[in-house]
């Protein structure tokens, strides 16, 4: 915003210019990487701006990144806790990728 300006005038002149906005209400953000892992946004704040026949988003709040687990570490998980291919998956997620602790994890729930 630009400083000094009042948001019912900024919200006009935006107006004037054919410049829509709208808070999104999300709960959470997810954006899948290129090479792999994922950018996790909590508490987010979505902007969905209008503008000339484009629409963008504005995303801000509390980032964490995630790394996509590989095959390896999911077989690993699978056979040492002899568990599904879904549930090595999910407990690797909640882990941050930490192998042992998603083995032990799924260990404590089967016992």
């Amino acid at each position: 915003m630009m400083p000094g300006m009042d948001p019912k005038q900024m919200a006009k002149m935006m107006k004037q210019m054919g410049i829509k906005n709208e808070e999104i209400p999300a709960t959470k953000v997810t954006i899948e990487l290129s090479e792999g892992g994922r950018l996790v946004v909590f508490e987010p704040s979505v902007t969905k701006i209008e503008m000339q026949g484009q629409v963008t988003f504005q995303v801000s709040g509390k980032v964490h990144e995630e790394q996509e687990a590989g095959e390896d570490d999911i077989k690993m998980v699978m056979e040492s806790a002899e568990c599904s291919r879904e549930e090595a998956i999910n407990a690797l997620r909640e882990s941050g990728g930490d192998i042992a602790e998603a083995i032990i994890h799924l260990k404590d729930e089967g016992a």
